[in-house]
């Protein structure tokens, strides 16, 4: 009997020993299914993190197209800018220039206008001074006609003598 209460004893450590490990089993289970369960939520919790960093990803790629595009658009509006800033600028070169010639043209008038008024006295003293000398001719010329009708009747009186 003493074999059979060893061996029950020894049955009896074996069961208790075999509880205790499938309580160690079930303790280790249960942490392994926590931290199973765990590492699912976290998976979910990433990958749910993940979609929304894609969304944000698209919208950021699209704001950076947006960017873009709009930094391109403001680049062709200061090119055109510069384009008709350099045009501006010819033209007001070319407003100066005209500007110029016009004052240089109306001084250049303005000096004939002088210079033509100075003439027409001139043609009005030439012209006066013509018109004393024609009437000084057409008196001269009939101081001659009476002279030579007075010597022609002093011819024609000395004839007659």
């Amino acid at each position: 009997m003493d074999r059979i209460k060893e061996k029950l004893n020894s049955l009896r450590a074996e069961a208790d020993a075999a509880i205790e490990r499938a309580e160690i089993a079930e303790r280790k289970n249960k942490e392994l299914e926590q931290d199973n369960l765990a590492k699912e939520q976290e998976i979910s919790s990433l990958q749910h993190r993940l979609s929304v960093l894609e969304d944000d990803l698209e919208k950021a790629e699209s704001q950076l197209s947006e960017a873009n595009a709009t930094r391109e658009e403001g680049e062709s509006h200061k090119s055109n800018a510069d384009i008709l800033q350099r045009r501006i600028d010819i033209l007001e070169d070319k407003l100066e220039e005209s500007e110029r010639q016009l004052h240089e043209t109306t001084e250049q008038l303005r000096q004939t206008d002088v210079r033509a008024e100075q003439i027409e006295r001139q043609i009005a003293s030439v012209e006066q001074e013509r018109d004393q000398w024609e009437r000084k001719y057409e008196e001269s010329q009939e101081r001659y006609q009476a002279s030579k009708r007075e010597l022609d009747e002093v011819v024609a009186q000395m004839e007659s003598l």
